[in-house]
Formats: structure tokens, C-alpha cells, sequence
């Protein structure tokens, strides 16, 4: 080995360029192969982002990503997991979530054969997580869980509403301000969260009640439906609804359609929020009939690719905690250019998720704030420089 070459290797060495974290996947990095068992529908737009940021992490970490869909069926997801669980050819990892609380069998499984898995979305909760504990206790091949903090989109969420009936005077005769809240169903963790965070606002804010809280099954003609009954309803007591609450954008503009059919203006006379980010809520919002899109949670497919490429690269992320829970933020009228073409376009291989890796050293932390995201993003082909 020449001089030069020996000066090259120990800078190179020095700046981290030859280690596996924080950055580009090392050469003699070895390809990953990751199963993600969907519980969302084919089209589901939120699960389908889910799923595409997972590949397009994929591509920019050497992983190779399968993605299995259940069409919002337990049964079906707990089958497709048993069944590549049971694969003489075993995947590297497994992604589930915990819809419905049905992902236990599967992670039950997972351990008997060997297969390493993670928790995206929704994690353990009640008797299963009493039961089993905290991730690699009782069950050493569930990894962890990658969540996001959806009490606090709840809470913000609903803040937002408060504000603005408060602004626009939006009393009912009994001076109180009047919410329908709209949750996805009564079992998801996710959900279960996103309910819990509607309830810690209006604890705080005596003027404010919720008429009613109502589960449309994260649809949106559901939600149309169970929207144009209470607003009859609301009419027919003499109260004036100020705000809808839905805990997803499908609902969110679900209850939009039916406030246009009962006569009102939304954005105008009464004020929607929704979560998910979805092309169609960052529209609604450009049209002033929604006030935000709570979200960015889709993205934790791509982050789920960050974390299972640092464990395997040996920069384990449980070396802060097994559990990650990631940040959500709110799109409105004010942001809505900074993301919006991300998500219109979907062009998720713009993001650097190599920028999103742990440092040597620092294993576990990461950033994976808005800021964070903006700023790994590459400019649109054929943009104006």
C-alpha cells in the first residue's frame, strides 16, 4: 500500500465514509429483504403512501421491499403474515401494524421461527401489551414499533377548530361551542389515540362541547352520512355546529360533501379538519373549505426502512429505545406550498433517506421532523432552477 493510499483510508476512515451509519450504505452492505403486510385497501390512499415510501426508502438503502395487502381485513392480514412467516425462504424482516389489535399471531409466530419483526403504526395495547411486555422481552424477535404521536395531531387538530369558532363567534344560543367528532373506529390504537387527543382539548376549554362522537370506519360515505344526521339533528335542537372533527381526510371530506348538501359554506359557516395529508385534504384546503391536514405519518414506511437498515448495519436504534415515535404536523393554508407538490406528485424518491440515518455514535436518534424533510428533498424534474 503506497503513502497516498494509506493517507486516503485514514481520512476516509476519520470522516466515517467506510462505516455503515450515518449515510450512504456501505459497499459490502448486504441487501435486505422486507415483507410489509398492508391492512389498508388497494387505493386506500393513506395506506398506499404507507407502502410507497417504503420502497422508494428501499431503493436509496439497498432493500428490497414486498408489499402484501390485507383489504382492511384482520383475518387476511393475519393469514398473509402466517404465511411468510411460514416461508422455507425467510424474509430479513417482517413490518406489520396492529390494526384492529390483530397482529399478535403473527408476532407469536415470527418468534417461533426466527423471523425479526417490526411494529409500524399501531403497537400493543391492553391485554396483549400487559401480556407480552415491551418489545424483545417476552417476544425477543419484535424489534420495536415505529409510531407516531397522533394524541397530540388530536389535540392540535381540535385546538385549531376551537380558535377559529371562537374568532368567527360561533356560539350556539347556550354560548357554547358545538363539535361533531367523527373517529375512524374504536379499537385501533392509532385511532383510539388520535379520539383521546379531541377529548384532552375540549377537557380544556369549557366552552366547548361534542355533540357527538361517531365512528365512520375511516370512510368517507360513511362519514357523509353520519355527518348530514347530525347536522339535522342539530338543526332540529337549534344548535349551531361550529366544527367537525374526523380523525382521517376520507372522513374529513366526507363531512364537507354533506355540509355543502345541507346548504352551508365550509370554511365559511362551519370549519373541517382532517389528518393524513392526502392530496385531496391539501386541495380542500386551497379552496378554504378545510382548515388543515394533520400528518406526515404515512411517511414512517420510509422510516421504518431507515431503522431496519441501521440494524442490520449494526447501529441498533433501540440503543435509545425499541419504541420511535415520530412527530406529526399540520398543513393549512399557511405551509401548503413547502409540501404540497410531495404529495401531489408522490414523488417520494426525492427524498435523501440516506440523510435520515443515525451517526456513528449516535445510534437510536433521529430526525425526522418537516424541517428535516424539506430540506432532504430534490428539486422536481424539469423545475425552473
Amino acid at each position: 500500500m503506497t503513502a497516498v493510499l494509506r493517507i486516503l483510508l485514514i481520512m476516509g476512515m476519520a470522516c466515517g465514509v467506510f462505516t455503515p451509519t450515518g449515510g450512504a450504505v456501505a459497499a459490502d452492505a448486504r441487501r435486505l429483504n422486507i415483507v410489509f403486510v398492508n391492512p389498508g385497501k388497494t387505493g386506500e390512499v393513506y395506506w398506499d403512501m404507507v407502502a410507497q415510501t417504503m420502497q422508494a426508502a428501499g431503493r436509496k438503502l439497498d432493500a428490497h421491499v414486498e408489499v402484501l395487502t390485507s383489504e382492511r381485513n384482520y383475518r387476511t392480514m393475519q393469514e398473509l403474515g402466517l404465511g411468510v412467516v411460514a416461508r422455507a425462504d425467510k424474509p430479513d424482516f417482517l413490518i406489520l401494524s396492529n390494526e384492529e389489535s390483530a397482529a399478535v399471531p403473527v408476532l407469536e409466530a415470527a418468534e417461533a421461527a426466527g423471523v425479526k419483526t417490526l411494529l409500524l403504526s399501531n403497537t400493543l395495547i391492553g391485554a396483549d401489551a400487559a401480556r407480552l411486555g415491551p418489545p424483545r422481552r417476552t417476544l425477543k424477535t419484535w424489534l420495536g414499533d415505529i409510531t407516531t404521536d397522533l394524541q397530540t395531531a388530536g389535540a392540535r387538530m381540535a385546538d385549531a377548530l376551537i380558535r377559529a369558532a371562537r374568532a368567527e363567534k360561533w356560539q350556539s344560543p347556550d354560548g357554547k361551542i358545538h363539535i361533531l367528532g367523527i373517529g375512524g373506529d374504536e379499537v385501533t390504537p392509532s385511532s383510539i389515540a388520535r379520539n383521546a387527543g379531541l377529548q384532552l382539548a375540549v377537557g380544556a376549554a369549557s366552552d366547548v362541547v361534542v355533540d357527538r362522537m361517531l365512528f365512520a370506519n375511516w370512510t368517507q360515505s360513511e362519514a357523509e352520512q353520519v355527518t348530514t344526521n347530525y347536522l339535522s339533528w342539530a338543526s332540529r335542537k337549534g344548535i349551531r355546529p361550529a366544527g367537525i372533527w374526523a380523525g382521517n381526510d376520507p372522513m374529513a371530506l366526507g363531512a364537507i360533501k354533506a355540509i355543502s348538501a345541507a346548504g352551508l359554506v365550509p370554511g365559511q359557516d362551519i370549519q373541517v379538519v382532517g389528518l393524513n395529508w392526502s392530496e385531496d385534504a391539501l386541495r380542500a384546503i386551497r379552496a378554504g373549505r378545510l382548515l388543515l391536514t394533520d400528518g406526515g405519518h404515512f411517511l414512517l414506511g420510509g422510516w421504518s426502512v431507515v431503522l431496519l437498515r441501521d440494524y442490520a448495519d449494526g447501529c441498533d436504534f433501540a440503543a435509545r429505545s425499541p419504541r420511535v415515535e415520530v412527530k406529526t404536523s399540520a398543513i393549512t393554508r399557511a405551509n401548503l406550498s413547502s409540501i404540497g407538490d410531495l404529495i401531489r406528485t408522490r414523488a417520494f424518491d426525492r427524498i435523501d433517506f440516506a440523510r435520515f440515518r443515525a451517526k456513528t455514535g449516535r445510534c437510536g436518534q433521529y430526525d425526522f421532523s418537516i424541517d428535516a424533510l424539506i430540506s432532504s428533498l430534490a428539486p422536481l424534474e424539469g423545475a425552473a432552477d
